[in-house]
């Protein structure tokens, strides 16, 4: 298990928190790797009934690490982390609650789609930028967000990278509730959650996702291989360099 991902038990409860708050939550490989093992971890062990997601008061995650994604552009696979834990998480059959504060970028966004019940602080930012990186979205955000929110504002964030408030996610259906203490609540909602009979529990987020469950699998194998092909194209490289380096990218 990684430092920057840290996992805590209360009972029936496992909540798992990004500890990266330097960096403001940016994902490594290494950290994707540990997330993936918390999750796998939680649907093998019959005592967790209830996974919380949460990172840092002003930051949910930042997104990818550029520069740790840079390093890996060129290496056929070296994606295999991220790829893991979005299949672990869209595979859970126990409930996953998220709390959410301060920027939740990229996968910040996207991972929250294949949780079943999302509370943000005032302060949230959700981002998008996938096009701007030169790459395209992942976690099968190219499927759920336009059912979620519909096609034309999916574009504005997918497309365009456009920034969205919490007033406006929870309009549009990405969160719950709007409240001073996300991971407050998310613990009160998990508890509720571990108090409810756990086999009928499963099967009822089973019955709900069921409809989506292989084309869910099937777009993100899609977005996996278009992802891996971006990350080492042309543009993704001068995305890269220009983040790094501070400037506007020329495409």
């Amino acid at each position: 298990m990684s430092e920057n991902v840290q996992t805590t038990r209360d009972e029936h409860i496992l909540q798992i928190r990004l500890n990266r708050l330097d960096k403001k939550n940016a994902l490594t490989l290494a950290m994707y790797a540990a997330l993936a093992d918390a999750v796998e971890s939680a649907g093998r062990d019959p005592d967790v009934r209830a996974v919380i997601l949460t990172g840092g008061d002003d930051c949910f995650t930042a997104g990818n690490d550029i520069a740790d994604f840079a390093q890996a552009a060129a290496v056929q696979g070296e994606i295999a982390p991220q790829l893991t834990f979005l299949g672990a998480l869209a595979r859970l059959d126990k409930p996953v609650v998220a709390a959410v504060a301060g920027v939740a970028i990229g996968i910040g966004t996207t991972m929250l789609l294949h949780c079943d019940l999302v509370y943000a602080a005032p302060n949230v930012r959700f981002r998008t930028p996938f096009v701007d990186l030169g790459l395209v979205p992942e976690a099968a955000s190219s499927l759920l967000l336009p059912a979620l929110i519909g096609h034309r504002r999916a574009s504005s964030l997918l497309l365009l990278g456009d920034e969205l408030d919490a007033e406006t996610a929870r309009a549009w259906g990405l969160v719950n509730a709007i409240v001073a203490d996300p991971l407050g609540a998310a613990k009160a909602t998990a508890a509720r959650l571990a108090a409810r009979a756990p086999e009928a529990l499963r099967a009822t987020k089973g019955l709900m996702k069921r409809s989506q469950r292989a084309l869910i699998e099937e777009t993100m194998k899609v977005e996996g291989e278009i992802f891996g092909e971006r990350l080492r194209s042309p543009e993704a490289r001068e995305a890269f360099a220009a983040f790094l380096g501070k400037r506007p990218a020329k495409f």
